[in-house]
């Protein structure tokens, strides 16, 4: 497995980390920040949800993040393939004890590949309750039936008291959006704020899903993983250098 490169930087701003507190853990852990604050509150809660037993002709599972690994266990049981998005879902299947296999860098790609060489089905999709790109029917409506099943809600968070007063304040904040969902609702929680917002998104339409303060910059990662989100928070923290003097 690759490992993991730390992007060393200096900062005097804030960065503000909203992901689930372990996977915000980890992605401050790759990036070495010399004179910066580095805030962490959580957007949103991951809680389980009790899920119906898969279909007993269910041939395969369909997993596009590491949170249904996590939460979907007891329908992992008895299940031998899947396929997954991203290298950190892939792993986290195979830890689980599945043949896990990547087939796609996102929802897009994911679709794309199943739909180019159909496995043998039917496959099931274990997902969030917040979920884009539509996955089981658009599998299901280019021939290969997949079924669905919600093993984890996403529940908002008010953001901390630490992370609210720097939006309040004068000092620059690098923000990384990470999905669609927390884009909106950071939007909602950030109105009004001061601070000048130096945005990093994942994808294209995690940027389009920003409704909050217009941003003094805007960072679109190469590809939507860690590593590349991780490289367009290096850039844009070079840029509030430029900017911020």
């Amino acid at each position: 497995m690759a490992q993991s490169r730390q992007v060393r930087v200096t900062l005097n701003a804030t960065l503000l980390l909203t992901r689930p507190q372990d996977a915000a853990e980890r992605f401050a852990a790759r990036i070495q920040v010399a004179g910066a604050r580095i805030v962490i509150s959580p957007i949103l809660r991951l809680r389980a949800v009790e899920a119906d037993p898969l279909d007993g002709q269910t041939n395969g599972l369909v997993i596009t993040s590491a949170a249904a690994v996590r939460f979907g266990k007891s329908l992992i049981q008895g299940q031998r393939v899947a396929y997954c998005v991203g290298h950190r879902t892939t792993e986290a299947a195979r830890a689980a004890g599945l043949h896990a296999q990547q087939a796609g860098q996102n929802a897009e790609g994911l679709i794309s590949s199943l739909l180019a060489r159909p496995p043998v089905g039917p496959l099931c999709h274990l997902r969030g309750r917040h979920s884009r790109g539509n996955v089981a029917a658009r599998l299901t409506a280019g021939g290969l039936r997949c079924t669905e099943r919600v093993v984890y809600d996403q529940v908002e968070q008010a953001l901390t008291p630490a992370a609210r007063a720097a939006l309040q304040g004068a000092g620059p904040i690098v923000l990384p959006l990470f999905s669609p969902r927390s884009a909106v609702l950071l939007s909602g929680q950030a109105a009004g704020s001061t601070a000048s917002l130096h945005l990093v998104a994942i994808s294209p339409a995690v940027a389009e899903s920003w409704r909050g303060p217009a941003p003094a910059s805007l960072e679109i990662a190469a590809r939507p993983d860690g590593a590349a989100m991780a490289q367009a928070v290096a850039r844009a923290i070079d840029a509030v250098q430029r900017l911020e003097g």
